[in-house]
């Protein structure tokens, strides 16, 4: 009956909803234009203008300790002192008055934490809790005074590293000594690196701390550094022969700004690790020295330094090599190669996985809202930023 009534409507409706239908996209349309927006976020170069006497001399932080090392015939003592010349990285655009004292508590912050986990290594149940309340502690020291990239990576690496790594308490205070001299030596090459640096561009003024949160500060660390501990106590329970590479990994990823930018730095990291298995595969092959490992590890640093500003998947080829180099350079032709690549490839994708459903859960309204409001009842007023 209303059809026979108002039959222009029911035409002109039908119409009109059989002309959406028709410029309703496709399911395979949506496939491919997500296709290709994946493929477009993974292909992004971001420009940069640094310079390429930033990456040579970070390479020779951590390069210099190793060939020392080789010089006397201890290359793992060089190994530790190499930890130390991660430091360098954490040089601000600032005055040299300023980037020298910024650089020496970075020193005192990474051998700190290498000495706590050291320290908690003969204390295996509390592995996993002390790493995550060094991820928390770090997160909020580095998120306090916008410490920018790699932010808390290197201290927590730094510390997961001295948790697994074999020897007596007598051995503790050569060990921090080491990493310390690294960081000492690391801020030398800083100094001479700066003075410079500083004669081709103005440095940045050095700008007041902007108001801290407690959210920014406070939540964010809290969340970081479980999910950090987590993924270590994970990886424990899963019998892994290297489990500190998955809090690396963890701690990586979750550190994205949005949901966004941690799913594009579990995919660029995981993709990345698959192909730079071929690279460390070709490495460990060589019938590398001493002194060859040292030269190795300063042409890879160099080549990160140069690409990690411009495209972080490829960055992390190189970074796979490194990192097998820097922890498995003394037992290097004791171990199978397919095992030693198996082994660190699962750590990765574990620990990025680790990482991802941290970062949602990171940047998820409503578990922030509900787990900020319990957080604020647990912290005292004046304590909150």
């Amino acid at each position: 009956m209303l059809s026979q009534a108002l039959p222009g409507v029911c035409y002109t409706s039908i119409a009109s909803h059989r002309l959406q239908t028709m410029n309703r996209p496709s399911a395979l349309h949506r496939l491919i234009e997500l296709i290709r927006n994946e493929w477009h976020q993974l292909t992004a170069i971001t420009p940069s203008n640094r310079r390429w006497q930033m990456p040579f001399a970070a390479a020779l932080a951590s390069g210099l300790p190793l060939m020392v090392g080789a010089y006397f015939g201890h290359l793992d003592y060089g190994l530790i002192s190499s930890l130390g010349g991660l430091v360098f990285l954490y040089q601000p655009h600032t005055p040299l008055s300023h980037r020298m004292t910024w650089l020496m508590v970075c020193g005192f912050g990474m051998s700190a934490c290498y000495t706590l986990r050291a320290i908690a290594h003969f204390l295996p149940l509390t592995k996993a809790g002390m790493l995550g309340f060094i991820a928390v502690l770090v997160t909020m020291v580095c998120r306090f005074y916008r410490i920018g990239p790699p932010g808390s990576l290197f201290f927590v690496m730094a510390a997961a590293i001295a948790a697994y790594t074999p020897g007596t308490v007598d051995d503790i205070p050569l060990r921090v000594g080491l990493l310390t001299m690294g960081a000492l030596l690391a801020s030398l090459i800083a100094f001479f690196y700066s003075l410079y640096i500083l004669r081709l561009q103005a440095p940045d003024a050095v700008a007041p701390l902007p108001p801290a949160s407690f959210d920014f500060v406070v939540f964010d660390s809290i969340v970081i550094g479980a999910f950090v501990g987590l993924s270590l106590a994970v990886a424990q329970a899963l019998q892994l022969d290297r489990p500190y590479w998955v809090p690396i990994s963890c701690l990586a990823v979750i550190q994205g700004v949005s949901v966004r930018a941690v799913w594009n730095r579990q995919i660029h990291r995981v993709l990345g690790t698959a192909v730079g298995m071929l690279l460390a595969w070709g490495i460990i092959a060589l019938p590398l020295s001493p002194w060859g490992i040292a030269v190795m590890v300063i042409v890879l640093a160099f080549i990160i330094e140069t690409t990690v500003v411009r495209h972080y998947g490829f960055a992390v080829i190189f970074i796979t090599p490194l990192t097998i180099l820097l922890a498995e350079a003394p037992t290097l032709g004791h171990l199978p190669a397919a095992e030693l690549l198996q082994s660190r490839f699962i750590d990765t994708v574990l620990g990025c996985l680790m990482g991802l459903i941290g970062g949602i859960c990171l940047h998820n309204a409503r578990f922030r809202d509900t787990l900020g409001r319990q957080l604020r009842k647990l912290t005292p007023s004046r304590l909150q930023p």
